[in-house]
């Protein structure tokens, strides 16, 4: 099975794409999509919407796993970050109806075995798992590998985590 993890965002949207073949996890890619502050939000908005339509047509993944989103004090920020998840979320469903999400808490949980793990220990048990000689960068995509990681390893209880 083929699962695209994504950690969305409006500046930096991490992706990461695995290979799952039973217990065996095999990193195919990971990277981000990056839009500048000099354009627009419209534009922001689209040039995702292309770059996410690209990363399905590329890499044509079975099931998409997602990081859902957590906010603490900016609501500003969080404003945009939901309008860029909102283009993604769409795109995938115009691509799929397997639609997952986690939090952020459920993926340190899976991932490290302790839901409040701080990044660096979430990144040094991605490279772990997936048997990589460095640590994913950006932080986002190590994020989405993360978040694909989890779904991989939810098995039958997969459909709780439908997006609904």
């Amino acid at each position: 099975m083929r699962i695209l993890g994504i950690d969305p965002g409006l500046a930096t949207l991490g992706y990461g794409v695995i290979e799952a073949n039973g217990s065996r996890l095999k990193l195919v890619e990971a990277g981000a999509v990056i839009t500048t502050p000099d354009l627009t939000t419209p534009e922001r908005l689209c040039a995702i919407r292309r770059d996410i339509t690209a990363l399905l047509n590329r890499f044509q993944p079975d099931q998409i796993a997602f990081e859902e989103l957590f906010f603490a004090k900016n609501i500003t920020t969080g404003m945009t970050v939901s309008a860029a998840r909102g283009v993604t979320v769409c795109t995938c469903a115009e691509y799929t109806t397997k639609l997952y999400e986690y939090t952020p808490m459920q993926i340190k949980q899976a991932v490290v075995g302790y839901g409040k793990a701080d990044k660096h220990q979430i990144q040094e048990m991605v490279r772990m798992i997936l048997g990589l000689e460095k640590i994913i960068r950006p932080d986002d995509a190590a994020d989405a590998v993360a978040a694909a990681i989890t779904h991989a390893n939810t098995g039958m209880m997969r459909e709780q985590f439908r997006m609904k």
